[in-house]
């Protein structure tokens, strides 16, 4: 087995970070949570535009992607700030948080009950500074590839990915599943196409017409508003670098998956349980679909681009790898790896997934992916209807 070095939880759940996490429950407390983590340069922030004005539906889809932040194996402690009045609550956030995960250090508070900005602040300041020692104390311990939930991802994909960089991954995919791992595959909108594919890969009827039933449903649902799916997806990034449909597009991206059977199929941002491939339920929008994944327990994340794009989580290492050489000298400051040299003739889908497997490993040691060292800390959650 492939060794790696992190954190191990109290549930056996097995980070590669340790992060403390200041969440807002509602959009009005996003500046604070940005204030305070400026303080304690070592902890990390989310922002978003939900939580408040949200039908009940998506109000409980913005709590379970928050709630999925908390859980994530990679954060030590969670400080929830509210403002008081919305209709996600710091408090039903956090009390969730410490319900799934009873080992870790959760604390929630609200700015109106604390007195204001700058007081709510101060609060929010002496609450991370001890939960950042607390966390400098906590030892690493020995893991595997067994311990790995991988999020597959492509953006600002082009002509190259299904040639070279979602092989490469497919090949990566493979490899954590039969170490014992599990993989994520997301993008329901650009699996449109691919689903007879992937339906004969899933362990049984049950799973193959879930996968149907996602796929086809997501393209019935676009149909349903009279809308035309292209410009959306392909986007005009998709389709200049050289894509001419979503079903050309989809048959690029399956190929992240890799080879192996289709465990499960579950919605977005749900926990994954199944060890080997589960299909997650999502948008192809990248920052949607990163934060649905990393909510379902992704430690780890490898996107695939050939127009280049700097997303990445606050609280997951994403490793950004181009399909084409141009993309990773172009956009150097944001691409870890060049999977573009499989297009060049120079390595093999197997020397790059073996680059990502020593990088992976590097990672665990406390390397830094280059979204790191960018403090690329994006988070948006899947809106479902309208703001009331």
């Amino acid at each position: 087995m492939t060794k790696i070095q992190g954190y191990r939880r109290a549930d056996r759940r097995f980070g590669l970070r340790n992060k403390v996490i200041i969440i807002p429950s509602v959009h009005c407390a996003n500046k604070v949570c940005e204030l305070i983590a400026k303080k304690c340069p070592s902890a990390v922030y989310i922002n978003h535009q939900h939580g408040c004005s949200q039908l009940e539906f998506d109000a409980l889809q913005t709590a379970r992607v928050l709630i999925g932040h908390g859980t994530n194996a990679n954060v030590f402690a969670v400080l929830i700030v509210g403002l008081g009045c919305e209709v996600v609550q710091a408090k039903a956030v956090a009390n969730k948080i410490k319900e799934e995960c009873p080992y870790k250090q959760v604390e929630y508070f609200n700015i109106q009950e604390s007195g204001g900005m700058q007081k709510s602040i101060e609060k929010g300041v002496k609450i991370v500074s001890a939960m950042l020692d607390e966390a400098s104390k906590m030892p690493k311990s020995e893991g595997d590839f067994s311990d790995l939930i991988l999020g597959t991802e492509c953006g600002g994909s082009d002509s190259y990915s299904g040639l070279s960089a979602n092989v490469a991954l497919g090949a990566l995919s493979d490899f954590v599943i039969d170490e014992g791992g599990s993989v994520i595959l997301a993008e329901t909108t650009e699996l449109i196409g691919c689903e007879a594919l992937l339906a004969k890969r899933a362990k049984d009827e049950k799973v193959a017409q879930k996968v149907y039933e996602k796929i086809l449903g997501y393209e019935e649902k676009v149909k349903s508003f009279n809308a035309d799916i292209r410009g959306a997806n392909p986007s005009p990034g998709n389709i200049a670098g050289g894509l001419s449909s979503i079903e050309e597009k989809s048959l690029g991206c399956v190929y992240k998956a890799g080879t192996r059977t289709l465990m499960e199929v579950i919605d977005y941002a749900m926990p994954v349980f199944s060890k080997g491939l589960t299909f997650m339920d999502t948008p192809g929008n990248d920052i949607e679909q990163l934060s649905g994944m990393v909510a379902g327990g992704a430690n780890i994340c490898v996107f695939t681009t050939g127009r280049g794009t700097p997303t990445g989580s606050a609280i997951v290492p994403t490793i950004k790898m181009s399909s084409n050489t141009f993309c990773y000298k172009n956009m150097n400051d944001i691409i870890d790896i060049n999977a573009g040299s499989i297009i060049d003739g120079v390595k093999t889908k197997e020397e790059v997934r073996d680059e990502l497997i020593e990088l992976i490993v590097r990672i665990s040691n406390g390397e830094l992916v280059k979204a790191e060292i960018n403090e690329q800390n994006d988070f948006s959650v899947w809106r479902l209807a309208i703001t009331c």
